[in-house]
């Protein structure tokens, strides 16, 4: 049986998590997804703190991270989760509805693996939420290591 790893989604509207949800259950992904409602969060999931401490160990397959989120930005997220060596290897989407220049070089200067503007059309946002999903959780190979539990 293979390594099945979940997927964090750090969202914090409830529209576009749902839209998030329902987009990636069409696919009839078996990962679990994770949604947490802000970056904050989202790193007391990945450092098993908190409420999470519990959690089974294991990194997630991917991150799907909005950007414009309370407490802890997603940009934060990112800087932290590509400064610790445990988790750096993680792929992390950023899946934002943000069309600001700065937020994707600073994206990318922090290294995120992907980019993606949350398109304004129901079915566009749909298609493209199940082809990372897909692509994240199931084709892409991760590095050796990656699958390394905390």
């Amino acid at each position: 049986m293979s390594d099945l790893r979940s997927i964090l989604l750090a969202e914090d509207n409830p529209n576009d998590l749902e839209l998030t949800l329902a987009a990636l259950a069409e696919y009839n992904l078996a990962n679990e997804v994770v949604s947490v409602s802000d970056g904050a969060e989202a790193l007391d999931y990945l450092h098993r703190r908190g409420p999470y401490s519990s959690r089974p160990p294991g990194n997630p397959a991917v991150i799907l991270l909005d950007i414009k989120m309370p407490r802890v930005d997603g940009l934060e997220v990112l800087r932290e989760v590509r400064s610790d060596a445990d988790l750096r290897p993680i792929p992390v989407v950023i899946l934002t509805s943000s069309r600001e220049e700065r937020d994707l070089i600073e994206s990318y200067r922090l290294g995120v693996n992907a980019y993606v503007v949350k398109p304004v059309r129901f079915q566009e946002f749909v298609e493209s939420v199940k082809q990372l999903g897909a692509f994240w959780a199931i084709v892409n190979e991760p590095p050796p290591g990656c699958r390394k539990l905390r």
